[in-house]
């Protein structure tokens, strides 16, 4: 096996795919060094058993970005601040700060009304759909999947739906850790820190009045990043499921029927979606406690580990047969251990991502492809999975004209 480290960065990082993780697997095992923009060194985790340890054992590998022993090798406007800055959030809290906030969390998002968001982003759907449903043609991760859950949050949020379109172009300039990250988280802060005020003066039926009256009586200092938190974990990992879902059943023989009004095939390809191209790729990620052995490598005190969820998913260890584990939801795409994705925010995600689908292909069921499929690009980023463009043709149809929320 090579010792030597992979660097996690440049154009065409991300772009393979599984055969990315397949390769890196047979030349290096499941825990392999990396070199992340800067040539920062870090730890990637790709395989199941071995993700599983990192994920259930806090004690061992910790969660609380302080602990980093690199801090030294990264200046301020480092692309990937955002990923691992030092913030009071439920990403990087610990043992009984952590289960405080995450449990908030969760009751906040379980006090909404699933058959209110269903409805909602019915009502969103149609509206976006109206928009591009007579020309005939669309770039569905522009017009569609990408700007659907934002819309969605925004409105969980209590803004008003124009908020919706502006927050997903700056969480997507955040998380995608390019140049202009560290302006977009800045921008976030901004307008969270106005929300929080607003709220706080007049409280609504929405996430943040509920974080607010909450019993453990967060701060502003608390609630703010908090809630860009949230908003970072469910816009664009949701949108690029939706987007990688619609591809597959667009390229997928298997998936055809779905675009004749089969309903069973749309949960199966979300679920597929979640095995073979997840929307998380790779996370950021744990801290070393102490000194400790893992996949064969001497992992130090403070070394950075990389979540390779996509990686893990594809371990040759777990039997799968590819194709038929739509019923099998045993993949890390949702994380595992005590700082998994909230079960609230799951559902939360999956009736969007369900309802995204199957309202597109109720209104416009001959969807096809307007380019051979081997001409789709994937993004070039090792973090998140999803198509730089999603262009179709579809016969015109008339605009429902949806009545406002």
């Amino acid at each position: 096996m090579s010792t030597e480290p992979v660097v996690l960065h440049g154009p065409d990082i991300g772009a393979g795919g599984g055969g990315f993780y397949d390769r890196l697997r047979c030349e290096h095992g499941p825990v392999i060094p990396v070199l992340l923009e800067g040539d920062v060194p870090a730890w990637l985790v790709i395989g199941y058993r071995e993700l599983q340890d990192v994920l259930t054992r806090p004690d061992t590998f910790a969660r609380d970005s302080r602990r980093w022993n690199a801090w030294d090798r990264v200046p301020p406007d480092w692309p990937l601040m955002p990923l691992v800055m030092p913030m009071p959030t439920v990403l990087n809290a610990e043992g009984e700060e952590h289960r405080r906030r995450a449990g908030a969390i969760a009751e906040a998002l379980a006090a909404i009304d699933q058959h209110e968001l269903r409805t909602v982003t019915t009502r969103f759907a149609d509206r976006l759909i109206d928009g591009f449903c007579a020309a005939g043609s669309a770039d569905l991760r522009a017009a569609y999947s990408s700007r659907l859950p934002a819309l969605v949050l925004a409105w969980a949020y209590g803004l008003e739906e124009e908020h919706g379109d502006a927050l997903a172009t700056v969480m997507t300039t955040m998380l995608d850790g390019g140049p202009d990250s560290m302006a977009a988280q800045g921008t976030l802060l901004a307008e969270m820190t106005a929300l929080v005020a607003a709220r706080r003066a007049a409280p609504g039926p929405d996430v943040v009045s509920h974080l607010i009256g909450h019993r453990e009586e967060f701060t502003d200092e608390e609630l703010i990043p908090e809630l860009i938190v949230l908003l970072g974990g469910g816009h664009q990992p949701t949108g690029e499921w939706i987007g990688n879902a619609l591809r597959l059943m667009l390229t997928d023989d298997r998936f055809g029927a779905s675009l004749s009004g089969s309903r069973l095939s749309v949960s199966e390809a979300l679920n597929e979606v979640l095995w073979e191209d997840t929307p998380t790729q790779i996370y950021a990620g744990r801290f070393a406690a102490h000194d400790v052995d893992l996949g064969g490598h001497r992992v130090r005190t403070g070394d950075l580990i990389l979540l390779g969820l996509a990686g893990a998913n594809r371990d040759p260890a777990l039997h799968r047969v590819p194709g038929g584990h739509q019923a099998n939801r045993s993949h890390l795409s949702f994380s595992h251990g005590d700082h998994r994705c909230p079960h609230s925010a799951r559902e939360m995600a999956e009736i969007i991502a369900v309802t995204a689908v199957e309202v597109l292909l109720d209104r416009l069921p001959d969807l096809e492809l307007a380019v051979p499929a081997g001409e789709l690009r994937w993004r070039p980023s090792p973090w998140m999975r999803g198509v730089t463009g999603l262009p179709v043709v579809f016969s015109s149809a008339p605009p429902l004209h949806s009545p406002p929320l």
